[in-house]
């Protein structure tokens, strides 16, 4: 697992609290604030995500699960982490399939995109 910056302040702050020690790092919270051990659906955090979109005021629409965990992988591509240390995070099973956002990555900072051919 890896983290920086403000993400890497929250995720050590999260775990101890959370008695998290194995397992997944984004679960499900009861009403009384106990931490379950499952994991949060992608459906769930689609929900909490649009929430605090709104609370932003921005458009949740914009917004997505799926658009964290692509730009998850894009920024870890960018940022020269290898596409197996990524892929345990973004729980991607198929390396064709994680592989294609770091090609889109790269395609992106190509020389011909950035001069506007």
């Amino acid at each position: 697992m890896f983290a920086a910056g403000h993400a890497a302040v929250a995720l050590h702050g999260w775990l101890p609290f959370a008695g998290i020690t194995s397992g997944p790092i984004f679960r499900e919270i009861q009403k009384d604030g106990s931490v379950m051990s499952n994991q949060l659906t992608p459906q769930s955090v689609d929900l909490i995500l649009k929430k605090r979109c709104r609370m932003a005021g921005l458009d949740p629409a914009e917004f997505s699960a799926h658009g964290l965990r692509s730009g998850f992988m894009i920024q870890a591509g960018r940022d020269g982490i290898p596409l197996v240390d990524a892929m345990p995070q973004s729980a991607h099973k198929s390396v064709q399939q994680a592989a294609g956002y770091y090609d889109e990555q790269k395609h992106a900072q190509s020389m011909p995109v950035q001069v506007g051919l």
